[in-house]
């Protein structure tokens, strides 16, 4: 048992540590998926050393209760912001309050021929907003049905996994799909306006992830969050990003992403909101993400139920209501300049983002 306990501490301590590199590998990157998994393992490797260390005094036990303090400190340091006893990043809005948006994402997995449900959930909830993920020609012959409801709509089929769709029941004034990074990777930007004659920007992006099926590097997908960062800083409208961003909340990256951008994130002291992995209750992080510029309150925050996808939809509803609100992320500029060379690309260049600055 002693042994068995000092290699699990020893690898999960390694797991812990490899992170904190600007290593941009697969297998450094997937380490900050799991950190809330990771936690939870330390804290039963601490409390059985603990109680096999009053069983048999073996000091052993002392050196693997310490390393599985210093895994949970400095998990818990990365994802404490998002547990209920975290300070809330955005305030919350009156329960009789009209909410201004309500955007439902959803990556709905190419192969996942479950319509209906996804369907049965849009109708049940009624977004402002949908935008699909992975949605091909087929999803978007079986969501032509919506179009009655959502007379707005951009359409990007694809059969890579990175198909994106968006039906909106709010005006559309101007929208673009661009490939900022990675060809036959697209996003969708959008300029509209919503029932209160409200203009807000929205942009929606679905970068590849770190993987050995995918990319060997993070650096395409840190190098789109990093663009989109810098085109939305200092927004002259209300904005919001959203989408499955193939990273979690906590990583270097996204939090790079917030402190950049000045955006918040409405996670932050309501939960963790893990959007992946449907299937597996043991394996779930927040991979799918709204964020957005400082004027909103949030209403409401759900995660929907199973509809046949890897991943489970994200419903966001948000007020805009002028907020006098900070983000929590803070940074010296020099560091987070030295960040940005450090993760990005050379033709990561924010003005392919569009910003709809003429209309």
């Amino acid at each position: 048992m002693l042994t068995l306990l000092a290699v699990t501490a020893g690898f999960f301590l390694l797991v812990t540590l490899l992170p904190m590199s600007y290593s941009q590998h697969y297998l450094v990157r997937s380490c900050d998926f799991v950190r809330l998994q990771v936690f939870y393992i330390a804290s039963f490797i601490f409390v059985s050393s603990l109680f096999l260390l009053w069983l048999n005094s073996d000091t052993h036990y002392i050196y693997i209760t310490l390393a599985s303090v210093i895994i949970m400190v400095l998990q818990g340091k990365w994802i404490f912001p998002y547990t209920w006893l975290a300070k809330k990043e955005v305030q919350s809005a009156s329960k009789n309050s009209e909410h201004s948006i309500r955007i439902m994402s959803a990556n709905v997995l190419m192969s996942n021929h479950n319509s209906e449900q996804l369907i049965t959930l849009v109708n049940q909830h009624k977004p402002d907003l949908l935008i699909t993920l992975e949605s091909d020609s087929w999803w978007e012959e079986k969501l032509s049905v919506l179009k009655k409801d959502y007379p707005y709509y951009i359409e990007c089929p694809k059969d890579n996994r990175y198909g994106m769709h968006l039906y909106s029941k709010f005006k559309l004034l101007d929208a673009q799909i661009c490939e900022l990074i990675e060809d036959d990777i697209p996003s969708i930007h959008i300029l509209f306006e919503n029932d209160e004659g409200l203009k807000m920007q929205g942009h929606f992006i679905h970068p590849a992830p770190p993987s050995p099926t995918e990319e060997d590097s993070s650096r395409p997908r840190d190098s789109e969050l990093i663009m989109v960062a810098k085109a939305v800083k200092n927004p002259t409208r209300p904005t919001i990003v959203a989408g499955d961003l193939n990273d979690v909340a906590w990583s270097r990256s996204t939090r790079l992403f917030m402190q950049i951008s000045g955006f918040l994130d409405p996670r932050k002291g309501r939960g963790f909101y893990n959007t992946f992995h449907a299937g597996y209750f043991f394996m779930r992080w927040p991979l799918d993400h709204l964020f957005h510029s400082q004027g909103f309150k949030v209403k409401r925050i759900k995660r929907l139920a199973k509809y046949g996808s890897d991943h489970f939809a994200l419903l966001t509803e948000l007020s805009y209501e002028n907020a006098n609100q900070q983000s929590l992320e803070d940074k010296p500029d020099k560091l987070k300049q030295e960040e940005v060379a450090e993760l990005t690309m050379s033709k990561a260049d924010k003005r392919k983002v569009p910003r709809f600055e003429n209309s």
